[in-house]
């Protein structure tokens, strides 16, 4: 049985590493999804020949990333594979049943909870402290990178079912009351919407390019449907409201 529960950490540590290196390739530029592909390719050694391939390499920041996938991968997966064949060498047949059952259970579980919004979220953004905090890599994305003054700037939300704003016509939100502007909406399925009109209506899973103050946009990312949703909107629009008082006294001394 220990043989399976190392294969669990050794699952655990690749869910992990994933999602950390595709973290820190966003912050080198690089869009959510193809970050995505390229931390897994590399963590499982799978060959790939492709424009976004030969970017990372020629990247000096997302090379040494790949790099330390493809040596923590190789080393994960011949540890996993051993772990996994003293697992069930020489196991009576209801040993073999259990320890089965044990290891299939424990991948559902680990793949749960990387699904899981309220790990998901938490889970970006202490990786996000850690690389800023403890590697010289500079995490933002390349849309965040876009800042303005009075902490202005262009950022990427993600859509998730319960969101907000999710599955209402944009004219029904009243961003620009907030001091937002929607800039273009990905779809899921790869359509992108470039200054869409107040009938657009945002879906679980895509993405929204938007422009306003930074923490705000942060705000609304994390914004739920619902009384609490709609009371952080009014607290938004009251926000905009004093910081347009607060520009405009600045605008008469000048």
């Amino acid at each position: 049985m220990i043989a399976v529960i190392s294969v669990l950490f050794i699952a655990m540590f690749f869910i992990t590493a994933s999602r950390v290196a595709t973290i820190a390739l966003v912050g080198t530029g690089m869009s959510t999804d193809a970050a995505n592909f390229q931390a897994r390719s590399a963590l499982m050694g799978v060959g790939y020949t492709t424009s976004e391939a030969e970017d990372a390499i020629n990247h000096p920041v997302r090379r040494k990333i790949i790099l330390w996938l493809m040596t923590f991968g190789n080393a994960g997966i011949i540890t996993g594979i051993s772990s996994l064949v003293l697992g069930f060498i020489d196991a009576e047949v209801s040993e073999t049943a259990l320890r089965a059952t044990t290891l299939a259970l424990g991948l559902v579980i680990l793949v749960l909870l990387t699904r899981w919004r309220w790990l998901e979220r938490p889970l970006a953004r202490f990786t996000r402290f850690a690389l800023a905090r403890w590697t010289s890599l500079d995490t933002r994305d390349l849309a965040n990178m876009l800042r303005f003054g009075h902490d202005f700037g262009i950022v990427e939300i993600y859509a998730h079912s319960g969101d907000w704003m999710v599955d209402r016509p944009l004219a029904d939100l009243h961003l620009p009351n907030e001091g937002i502007l929607i800039l273009g909406v990905h779809r899921r399925g790869g359509e992108f919407i470039g200054a869409p009109r107040g009938r657009t209506i945002i879906h679980d899973g895509d993405t929204v390019v938007a422009y306003g103050q930074v923490h705000h946009l942060d705000e609304i990312d994390d914004r739920m449907a619902g009384r609490s949703g709609d009371q952080a909107h009014m607290l938004g629009v009251k926000e905009q409201a004093e910081l347009l008082k607060e520009l405009e006294a600045l605008d008469e001394d000048a």
